[in-house]
This record gives structure tokens, sequence and C-alpha cells, in this order.
């Protein structure tokens, strides 16, 4: 028998991408971040993988994994790398790709642009595009509309992204205290609400 060719844009259900199980799946509300490709450089993020691929007892909610999560937001938050997301038109590009399939593929719950990484807050739909899908399209459409806007060619975004898929309500508010607050946390604004790249 025939085996089935996989759709990149069907579920995947639990995966690896080398370094940490993620879970993929429709109907499920997941916390996404993806960077600028300049934003950690590539031999911090090797260090911390293999950090995490030497723990052994780590799982989803290892407390070691989330604390390196939580050295990468630092990093990120301290502006590192060109910041191209800081320039307003090339945060609306972003902003625009988010919201435009907000309500068909997913429903946005929470997002921020970042100058050099963004956050999103999503569930994904009953039927239709996978989380990669998604994601995928997001930077893929912003990086040829960012470089043809900034008149640059090369990697935009770093090739993978983190996501954590939501388990609970104070999971959930957690998240979106996160996002809406992390440019008042990184020292860019002093409310929440005087970031224009949020919703």
């Amino acid at each position: 028998m025939k085996s089935k060719t996989p759709n990149p844009s069907e579920p995947k259900g639990w995966h690896s991408r080398g370094y940490l199980p993620h879970l993929d799946a429709t109907q499920l509300t997941q916390f996404v971040t993806f960077r600028l490709a300049d934003a950690v450089p590539k031999v911090l993020i090797e260090c911390w993988k293999q950090e995490l691929e030497t723990d052994t007892q780590h799982t989803i909610q290892s407390e070691r994994a989330a604390a390196l999560q939580e050295s990468v937001e630092q990093y990120a938050d301290a502006g590192h790398g060109a910041c191209h997301l800081q320039v307003p038109a090339i945060a609306q590009i972003v902003q625009k790709a988010l919201l435009h399939f907000d309500g068909a593929r997913y429903r946005l719950l929470a997002w921020c642009v970042m100058p050099n990484h963004v956050h999103v807050l999503l569930e994904l739909a009953e039927k239709g595009h996978s989380l990669p899908a998604i994601v995928h399209s997001w930077k893929s459409y912003t990086a040829r509309q960012i470089n043809k806007k900034l008149d640059r060619t090369g990697r935009l975004w770093m090739p993978d992204y983190f996501d954590r898929y939501i388990r609970d309500q104070a999971h959930l508010d957690a998240c979106i205290h996160y996002i809406r607050q992390n440019p008042v946390k990184a020292g860019l604004i002093a409310t929440a609400e005087d970031w224009p790249w949020s919703g």
C-alpha cells in the first residue's frame, strides 16, 4: 500500500524539531515567539540547545527549559541586532500579516511586535492550517515585504520559532499579561496601552 504523503498544512500532533517537544493540533491555543535573525547570536542559541539536549530529565513543562527560554527572552529584550521592527512601517507590515487571516486560519488572542522579535497568542482553527504552516506564512511574506522596504537581501528571521501550548486559564492569563507587558518590561514605554504594535 502506498504511504500517504504528509501535508505540511495539516497539524503534526506531538513532534520534535531537534531539542524540545512541540504539540501541533487543531483548536489548540499556542504561544509563539519568532525573532529576527540577528536578535540572538546563533552560537548562543546552539549553546542553550545543547544544555537542553544534555538534560535527560527535561519535559514540556521543565523548569530548566523555562529558565533557558527566559534567558533567550531577556537577551532579546535587551535590543540586540539591527532591530528592524522598531521602524513603524516595518512593524506595521508584521502586524498586518498577523491580522490578515485572523478569524479564518486562526483566532488571535494577543500579539506584540517588539524591535527584534514577535509574540503571538493564537487559537488554531478546527480545520485547516498547522502551526508550522501559519508561522512559515507570516515569516516568508513579511521577510519579502520587509527586505523590499529596507532595500536589503538575505535572511530576515531566525529559522526556528518557540512555541508552547496553553495548558489552562491561569497559563492563558499569564501569557496575555506577558505579551502586553513586554514593551514595558523592556523599557520601551511606560504603560502597555502606549505600545502601538500590540493587541
